[in-house]
């Protein structure tokens, strides 16, 4: 993992600790990992795309919604 042991890695955390305190920091790793997860989730997509596994844009969900009754 980027050459990383568990040394370097305490030390980021205390590096973590120090700047954003902690009362903070549950909350910073809490999007941290939201956010990775989001990324995750869209090169996945990106690679269903290129592959071609993609649904075809019928059973999108965007078709499934229904027309507006009012108009």
């Amino acid at each position: 993992m980027w050459g990383l042991g568990v040394p370097e890695l305490i030390v980021i955390l205390v590096i973590a600790l120090l700047v954003f305190g902690p009362s903070r920091l549950p909350e910073v790793g809490g999007f941290l990992g939201k956010s990775l997860r989001a990324f995750r989730d869209s090169m996945e997509r990106r690679d269903e795309v290129e592959d071609g596994t993609d649904k075809p844009a019928s059973e999108t969900r965007a078709d499934k919604v229904p027309p507006d009754s009012a108009a």
